[in-house]
């Protein structure tokens, strides 16, 4: 007799496939844009390349090219601004936002063929976004980067910013969360109790409601306050609007977390988060600034347990699921849509697609353990005592 049932396959063998060394198309923000607005070429390492950001003298519009100049390869980084064109370091060739030479001080005329990459920019929500797609075309109608109202209005506070590079792992890693509920409490410290995701076309959204941990503090949780509701949105596969509401005492505090990224090699990208608040009634805008602050704060502790897992996590292309995990195999099949030309993008990358959770069980499990931290806590405090 076998030592096997017939129903155990054996240990499941996990996938790890290399990362795809294609970059996906779409709009990818590089930050804000006031960052680069100071006078001074900026460099961005990113996709696979190297990149420069300046700002023209004479329109005020901030341009991105290819970073190193096919003259002679000198790094426009270190260049210099000269009205509308960037300055190389190495032989003062100058470069328009367009991509095309400028003028050569030098020279008695420019090569016809003297131009460089130019890429295509848009500056919304008071931030800098490039248009990457491997084929060259422009960006589709209607995929764009929708407005932020509370991002220019005086009755919002001013953008937090914070930037971090993550090593070791690929851009999948993050989209993934859109649809993993349980990390939020073993992960994150938080309490859902209402979880779908709906994707279509170009965006993937998580609707989310969470209550406090009774067992955890503020500095643990985002939250914490009070209960929290989230719907958050990826346009696109890089760049995701979170709008949160969280009822604290008789008020519903209103927030616009970004949660941001873009790839620097097929396993390193740059994660970048923010957070706008609005104000209250009576509040200051010093207030609204702290309130922000600290609504970024919550953001950054929470990336921070992302990365501890990514940077010791194993890429797994075949995940195991249970009857309550997410629709992850649907997600990746959203998210594969800006890795492919677009004549092959599928109806099944784009369809309506609509998953709700039963977190019945999740709660009840969940609040258990809750109570059995709280118990613990009674019985040390008490111990101590006498």
């Amino acid at each position: 007799m076998s030592a096997r049932s017939g129903t155990d396959h054996g240990p499941r063998t996990i996938e790890a496939g290399a990362p795809p060394t294609r970059y996906a198309r779409g709009w990818h923000c590089l930050g804000l844009a006031a960052d680069f607005k100071d006078g001074r070429p900026h460099e961005i390492e990113a996709f696979g390349t190297k990149l420069v950001v300046f700002q023209a003298e004479g329109t005020g519009r901030l341009h991105v090219l290819d970073a190193y100049c096919p003259h002679m390869g000198g790094n426009l980084a270190d260049g210099t601004v000269k009205g509308d064109a960037l300055a190389c370091p190495f032989h003062d060739w100058r470069w328009g936002g367009d991509g095309r030479c400028a003028g050569i001080p030098y020279a008695h005329r420019v090569p016809r063929r003297a131009r460089t990459r130019a890429w295509r920019t848009l500056e919304e929500n008071k931030q800098l976004f490039v248009w990457h797609d491997p084929q060259g075309a422009s960006p589709p109608e209607g995929v764009t980067i929708p407005r932020i109202e509370g991002a220019f209005s005086g009755e919002w506070s001013d953008w937090t910013w914070h930037t971090l590079r993550i090593d070791g792992a690929n851009c999948r890693e993050i989209v993934d969360n859109v649809v993993d509920m349980a990390h939020f409490f073993y992960v994150h410290h938080s309490f859902p109790t209402y979880f779908k995701n709906v994707f279509e076309g170009h965006v993937a959204t998580q609707y989310m409601t969470s209550d406090p941990r009774e067992d955890m503090t503020a500095a643990d949780t985002l939250s914490a306050q009070g209960r929290l509701r989230s719907e958050a949105s990826y346009h696109g596969p890089s760049y995701m609007i979170d709008h949160l509401w969280t009822e604290v005492g008789d008020a519903t505090v209103e927030t616009v977390l970004i949660n941001c990224h873009y790839p620097v090699a097929p396993d390193a990208f740059v994660l970048q988060y923010g957070a706008l608040v609005k104000k209250l009634p009576g509040m200051s805008d010093e207030e609204a600034a702290q309130a922000a602050a600290q609504a970024s704060e919550g953001l950054a502790a929470g990336f921070e347990e992302d990365v501890a897992i990514w940077r010791n996590k194993t890429r797994i292309d075949n995940p195991l699921l249970c009857d309550q995990d997410g629709p992850v195999y649907q997600l990746r099949r959203w998210y594969e849509q800006f890795y492919v030309d677009a004549e092959e993008v599928g109806a099944e990358m784009t369809d309506r697609f609509e998953f709700e959770i039963d977190t019945e069980r999740a709660v009840t499990v969940w609040r258990a353990e809750v109570e059995a931290n709280l118990a613990s806590r009674r019985d040390a405090a008490t111990a101590g005592e006498g």
